[in-house]
């Protein structure tokens, strides 16, 4: 019950956020042509979140990560984020029995048993150090594994880059955070708020580079969160790019592309 009643609650207030950024409609410079893209059809909208969460994040979240890593210890603050990355493999363990991978799974959970405990918590990744590396799954990807397509490029407010679905997948996977379970109520959103500023703590000389290079950020972001999703999906080995004809122009690209789709790897090389 008290799941249902955080997401709802979760929920209520994205709407607010929502519409927050919907009143900054006139902040974000639209270029001409916005929602060519097949890809991202909803550019114009996307580009006013984008606008609101930039806004959040340069006059909020920047500055609160900055003192953060200004306070906090460099160990201390590798601590935190491995024991955060440690919760994060009960999501991955999930979301590998949904896609039938049991070397996946193994791994995962291996790497959960090993760290919560010689690991101290997640505090040290040991499980690295013995072989098992560190992997990305969510029902994002599960989803994709069950055949749906992605949909649209969407921002979402606060959350940032996303699809229509990755944006599906965030509802269950919400469900196998364990920091959803935590009681008293307090504590939990105390350690949500420890986990969104330890996340913007690791992403700082990240954006300080696309600040000082990219010529327009929401492209550049964009279009690397695509790949890497895309990336993601085909375990490393992604469709080839689009073959070019005898006067070489290219094919259509990904959305409707004469390209070949990798095959996933078989399960045991993974």
């Amino acid at each position: 019950m008290s799941g249902a009643i955080d997401f709802a609650g979760g929920r209520l207030a994205r709407c607010a956020i929502a519409a927050a950024a919907l009143l900054l409609a006139g902040c974000a410079t639209v270029p001409p042509g916005a929602g060519s893209n097949p890809r991202d059809p909803w550019e114009r909208f996307n580009r006013q979140v984008y606008a609101f969460n930039d806004h959040v994040d340069r006059y909020l979240l920047k500055p609160v990560a900055k003192g953060y890593v200004a306070v906090v210890p460099h160990a201390f603050r590798l601590c935190i984020s491995s024991g955060f990355s440690n919760l994060g493999e009960v999501r991955n363990a999930v979301n590998d029995i949904l896609q039938i991978k049991p070397v996946g799974a193994a791994t995962d959970t291996g790497r959960l048993v090993i760290n919560s405990t010689l690991g101290m918590a997640g505090c040290f990744d040991v499980a690295t150090k013995m072989g098992l590396e560190r992997r990305t799954e969510d029902f994002g990807l599960t989803l994709a594994r069950w055949g749906l397509g992605t949909g649209p490029y969407l921002v979402l407010p606060v959350l940032g880059s996303s699809d229509v679905r990755d944006a599906v997948g965030l509802v269950p996977d919400s469900y196998a955070n364990p920091i959803g379970y935590v009681k008293p109520v307090r504590a939990r959103y105390i350690l949500y708020g420890v986990y969104l500023i330890d996340e913007r703590a690791l992403l700082l000389d990240a954006t300080d580079l696309i600040d000082r290079t990219a010529l327009d950020r929401y492209l550049f972001t964009r279009d690397a969160y695509l790949q890497r999703r895309t990336s993601l999906q085909y375990e490393g080995n992604p469709p080839l790019a689009p073959e070019q004809d005898d006067s070489g122009e290219t094919g259509p690209g990904a959305d409707g592309a004469k390209t070949k789709p990798a095959e996933p790897p078989p399960e045991n090389q993974r």
